[in-house]
């Protein structure tokens, strides 16, 4: 029987039977969106201020991506990288010129890229040492997870690799006093997002920068939820005014369409031979051209500073809504990317505001998270303050 109208009753019990359980469902199916609203099965109209984890930067169906996705859809979805692609080279050509001069590799997901900069560095330093950074989220692949710097997330599934080193996210000292020899990289998130929204001290990614340069060591860092205008500018390495050696897109990069994609300097980029990595999926016609229309829009529409300019006045209303309720332990955010740290488990304000029809997210049990499209509007954001306020 194919489902196509049921309530959320019906869903749990049916997805006991044939799903893993590996995800905490809210209770209601979303089957329809436009820009920053949605709809449940039940014909409930909700602000989407989770952007399905930071995807839908150019908002739900997108015109033009909508548009992209269905023409290339009728002619070919899939070949195979054993041949050319021109919807890829396409999008390879775009990155290449807003990136100032970055090389591609494309895959499916944000981990899969990570994976893909794991092995960059190895295949071009020669060593196999990277310094991460405590509470910090890189992916669910055994790689990525020993990358990762939270223990709820790697408990259940030691051993894990140990050439990943843990620092405190920030601190210059513990990052120095942790290389050596061994060393090959930094990989480290602009701004930790899992992680609660944690936005680094002034100048730390200069002092990273300069460190990796001294120590002749690689900077990769890790824009699978930062990147593509969330964070105010295109890409968050912009905010600190450096270059890495290695970033990773996804999430965004697609518009809501699967894709990630590692990106290098050239000189380091080329250390990759044909057969060193690969992808089946990866950069196949319908992805590319559904991230092309996406990266299109954002830079049509400026939405890198259209996320600037809403994100200081919603980090300014969510200051004042601090001063009026002792239970928020601070607000910090850049662009669109927003937390809110409360001083006990934040759960109940996610469950309230979707009651009120606006849809949240908490991470690291106490930080509501904002991640609206970046074609929300400053009445849906002051909407959203409000109801907020309400619940707290």
């Amino acid at each position: 029987m194919i489902l196509s109208f049921f309530n959320s009753m019906d869903l749990k019990d049916i997805e006991e039977k044939v799903l893993a359980s590996t995800y905490k469902r809210q209770p209601i199916s979303l089957i329809k969106g436009k820009g920053a609203i949605v709809w449940d099965s039940e014909g409930k109209e909700y602000i989407d201020c989770f952007s399905g984890i930071a995807v839908l930067n150019v908002g739900h169906s997108n015109p033009k991506v909508v548009k992209a996705v269905k023409d290339q859809a009728s002619k070919m979805m899939h070949s195979s990288n054993i041949y050319y692609i021109i919807p890829q080279i396409n999008l390879a050509r775009l990155l290449h010129s807003v990136t100032g001069g970055y090389k591609s590799f494309f895959c499916n997901s944000g981990a899969e890229a990570n994976e893909a900069a794991i092995k960059l560095v190895r295949k071009y330093t020669g060593k196999s040492k990277i310094i991460t950074a405590k509470n910090s989220f890189h992916g669910r692949t055994i790689a990525t997870l020993s990358a990762t710097g939270q223990e709820r997330y790697r408990k259940d599934f030691q051993p894990l690799g140990d050439e990943f080193t843990h620092v405190k996210f920030g601190d210059i000292q513990d990052l120095e006093q942790a290389i050596t020899n061994e060393t090959a990289a930094v990989l480290l998130e602009p701004i930790q997002g899992e992680g609660g929204v944690i936005v680094p001290p002034p100048n730390y990614f200069q002092k990273v920068r300069e460190i990796c340069n001294k120590n002749n060591i690689l900077l990769v860092l890790d824009e699978v939820q930062t990147g593509l205008g969330r964070t105010g500018e295109l890409f968050a390495w912009q905010l600190y005014n450096i270059k890495p050696d290695i970033f990773t897109l996804a999430k965004s990069l697609g518009g809501g369409f699967p894709i990630g994609a590692m990106l290098a300097k050239k000189s380091v980029m080329d250390a990759f031979k044909p057969g060193d990595h690969a992808s089946t999926f990866g950069g196949n016609h319908l992805a590319c051209v559904a991230a092309k229309a996406t990266l299109e829009v954002i830079l049509e529409k400026n939405l890198h500073k259209k996320a600037r300019i809403l994100g200081e006045d919603l980090l300014k209303n969510l200051l004042k809504l601090m001063n009026n309720h002792k239970v928020i332990k601070e607000v910090r955010g850049q662009g669109l990317m927003v937390g809110i740290e409360l001083k006990k488990d934040g759960s109940y304000v996610v469950d309230a505001a979707r009651e009120r029809g606006v849809l949240l997210n908490c991470t690291s049990e106490n930080v509501v998270r904002i991640l609206p499209p970046l074609i929300v509007t400053k009445s849906q954001l002051r909407k959203v303050i409000n109801i907020i306020d309400q619940i707290l």
